[in-house]
């Protein structure tokens, strides 16, 4: 078989998804494990469904539920020199921010320059972290939410969420993009879309 392709689904079009899947190949068998319902066509390719919550029964009664996002969630982007934190209603972004903070990239020099970069460096992430917490405080906490979402560079994620005042964040369910290159405005609209989304897992027969 070949390597598998990932797709991001909206769960309002799973139903519909998973009935073209079986046109082009041909009835479908369903299975499950832990995290994931796993569907094999006659045809011999597979579609592994992830979602928000665990499968229950084999198969599904009740598709459309199971596929169901969180009906409000909390997004933390950030990367080296940028963030988005922002809430969303349904497929809805209601609140956000946007913001830079410049960090400056790893140097090559060596002695004394190099530690002074480093110490520059790591003042500025501090900084940056200490941007974006502040604007999840204010945007997040205190809120009802149901899910977060998180993208970008996982240990300057970490570090924002490790801020004791945030737990009641880190406790929710989660869903990771950390392909998030640039998070602007525009890059957050779009993980509303992706966070929400059933994400499947798709490999061909040989």
């Amino acid at each position: 078989m070949s390597g598998p392709r990932r797709v991001e689904v909206a769960p309002e079009r799973l139903p519909g998804w998973v009935d073209g899947f079986a046109e082009r190949h041909g009835a479908l068998t369903w299975a499950r494990d832990e995290t994931a319902y796993v569907l094999t066509a006659d045809d011999g390719s597979t579609a592994r469904l992830s979602g928000w919550h665990p499968p229950t029964t084999t198969p599904p009664p009740d598709l459309p539920g199971w596929a169901a996002a969180p009906s409000s969630l909390g997004l933390v982007l950030v990367r080296r020199g940028g963030y988005a934190v922002g809430r969303a209603a349904g497929e809805r972004l209601v609140a956000h921010h946007c913001g830079t903070r410049y960090v400056q990239s790893r140097t090559a020099a060596g002695g004394w320059s190099q530690h002074r970069f480093a110490r520059r460096r790591g003042n500025q992430a501090d900084a940056l972290v200490g941007s974006v917490t502040e604007r999840v405080r204010t945007l997040l906490l205190g809120r009802d939410l149901d899910g977060l979402v998180v993208g970008g560079d996982r240990m300057l994620v970490a570090q924002v969420l490790q801020d004791p005042r945030l737990h009641p964040l880190t406790v929710l369910p989660r869903r990771d993009l950390p392909d998030i290159t640039d998070p602007r405005l525009v890059v957050l609209e779009k993980a509303v879309g992706r966070g929400r989304a059933v994400r499947v897992s798709l490999t061909d027969p040989a």
